[in-house]
């Protein structure tokens, strides 16, 4: 007969297992938290450069934006969330024709962050922001214009 199969035994490796667990709580209880309360921190929390929260697209004191409404963003994206309104327009003066952006529309409800948009994009026209508190109780409010 082992010395597991006794009562005493039984006692003992009960003890000795719950202690060693009760070890690892009692470490972790005396450790720093890492938890951090998100909305008491919002102004000393530290998001990474890399993070990818939402699409922008910047634009300048003129209120012009770099996009040249060549579409790659939109055949690019796999959930089909940008959809792009283009219209084309005769230069008088060279008399070539060029694309115009009418509308750049951006669904935050069904992107998956890929950046996929962003790294096809020839001028840089769109990239993502860090700003990541998008909760809203309508997903229409989701779908953002983003030329204007």
């Amino acid at each position: 007969m082992k010395f597991e199969d006794t009562y005493i035994g039984a006692v003992w490796y009960t003890v000795k297992s719950l202690s060693t667990g009760l070890k690892v709580t009692l470490k972790e209880f005396f450790t720093r938290k890492v938890t951090e309360q998100y909305p008491e921190n919002r102004k000393t929390q530290h998001i990474s450069e890399r993070h990818r929260a939402r699409l922008v697209m910047p634009h300048d004191a003129d209120g012009n934006n770099k996009c040249i409404a060549c579409g790659l963003c939109q055949q690019t994206c796999p959930n089909g969330t940008i959809r792009i309104t283009t219209k084309t327009v005769t230069d008088e003066e060279t008399g070539k024709s060029k694309k115009m952006l009418v509308e750049y529309n951006y669904d935050l409800g069904a992107c998956m962050f890929c950046q996929l948009c962003v790294n096809v994009c020839p001028k840089n026209a769109i990239e993502f922001s860090n700003e990541f508190e998008n909760a809203v109780f309508d997903r229409k409010k989701l779908v953002l214009k983003l030329n204007r």
